[in-house]
């Protein structure tokens, strides 16, 4: 059963072939079946839910990894990091470097308008999303990232500004440059608008996706939500530090370093 074999693989941390080579017709509604049996193993296991990450919103990847929708995914308190200068990589794997633009919601967005979204959000930060994948060589389609809660490994939050503090956010977030640095090295840069044409456009589509989603559970107010990667992703491992330089908004870049 696919829900008893992500519940596996989470918690030994290897690879399997994709679950779509041994079952072709594997949809995605049926994959995110099997990923709310993982979601509900572990609240029994205690681990709590503090918002969610979407995932494949950058269209400039979406060719090199044969996967053409976004996805999303649950992020946990156990999966959020604390210190940058320590962040664990152990249970995850093959992981992967994401910078992307993170908001925490006051409330649950009335619909996927700007403006209603806008009203949702209490605060903006930068995040850095760590993305593992079970299957070898980062190779799966559409509904094995799905099943796999879409990808999630760690997410690192920068700090949080209030959302008063930007004049004109709808038109800042298409144009702000993310600069992925690796031991001071630049390896990938990218710009909002790689982000279904802006940050604030993914969090709109995932407004839609979850209200089209049976058991989906809605935002709610708390919530965090990083909206996915400006750059591509990058492989990482221990002993490594990567930074990030922003240009174009008032958000400072981070400096995270990796270890077992």
């Amino acid at each position: 059963m696919l829900a008893d074999e992500l519940i596996a693989v989470h918690e030994n941390a290897r690879t399997v072939a994709p679950y779509t080579d041994r079952d072709p017709g594997l949809t995605p509604a049926e994959a995110y079946r099997a990923a709310a049996a993982l979601h509900a193993s572990r609240l029994r296991a205690g681990w709590r839910p503090v918002g969610r990450k979407i995932g494949f919103t950058n269209r400039t990847i979406w060719a090199r990894y044969g996967v053409y929708e976004p996805i999303w995914g649950t992020v946990y308190d156990r999966t959020r990091a604390a210190d940058p200068s320590a962040v664990p990589l152990r249970g995850l794997v093959q992981p992967r470097i994401e910078p992307e633009i993170c908001f925490g919601l006051k409330a649950a967005p009335r619909s996927a308008a700007i403006g209603d979204l806008l009203q949702a959000i209490e605060w903006v930060a930068h995040s850095i999303e760590i993305v593992q994948c079970h299957h070898p060589q980062w190779k799966m389609k559409l509904a094995d990232c799905c099943a796999d809660n879409g990808l999630h490994g760690r997410l690192l939050v920068g700090p949080r500004l209030p959302i008063a503090k930007f004049s004109n956010l709808e038109n800042d977030l298409p144009k702000i440059e993310i600069v992925l640095k690796k031991a001071g090295v630049e390896v990938d840069r990218g710009v909002g608008a790689n982000v279904l044409g802006s940050p604030l456009a993914a969090l709109g589509y995932l407004v839609g996706v979850l209200r089209k989603q049976p058991g989906a559970p809605p935002l709610a107010p708390g919530e965090l939500i990083t909206t996915g990667t400006i750059t591509d992703a990058h492989p990482v491992a221990p002993g490594e530090t990567w930074s990030t330089e922003i240009r174009g908004l008032a958000l400072d870049g981070v400096t995270i370093r990796f270890v077992d």
